[in-house]
């Protein structure tokens, strides 16, 4: 069995929500008949702040699937998730994480917190990360350097 990245479809996603004028983070969910949900940020769209791709995309395929938790299924993220999409991911019992850029400012799985080593954690998923950085990295800093200048 080969490994197949979904990363380029979260790049998608990440550069669609930053053409809406949100933060370009894009998010995909897959399991073993493929994606089955697929969204970018839209915090300000929705004027939701927990609005993020990783609770998008959690809550898409719940819905679609039926169910309350992802178990087997795979989120690819183009930036490291933030203590709260964490914990969304550890609630929703995602089996393997795979992020681009790390977020040494905001991110809550290899910086700051590190949710999921922390003992009151319930489920940890396999944690990827590096996967895209560099396409990731450079979607957020072009965005925020044209909201500089």
């Amino acid at each position: 069995m080969s490994f197949t990245s979904y990363m380029d479809v979260a790049l998608e996603e990440a550069r669609a929500a930053g053409e809406r004028g949100e933060v370009p983070v894009g998010a995909v969910i897959v399991g073993p008949d493929g994606i089955v949900a697929q969204d970018g940020n839209r915090t300000r769209e929705l004027n939701d702040p927990t609005a993020h791709a990783e609770v998008q995309v959690i809550r898409a395929a719940c819905r679609s699937l039926g169910q309350e938790r992802l178990t087997g299924y795979d989120l690819y993220v183009t930036l490291e998730p933030c203590p709260m999409c964490a914990a969304a991911i550890s609630n929703a019992r995602i089996a393997r994480l795979y992020f681009g850029a790390s977020d040494p400012k905001s991110g809550g799985v290899g910086q700051g917190p590190r949710v999921f080593s922390h003992p009151q954690c319930h489920h940890a998923p396999e944690v990827y990360d590096g996967i895209g950085a560099t396409a990731a990295s450079d979607l957020l800093k072009n965005f925020f350097a044209g909201k500089r200048s």
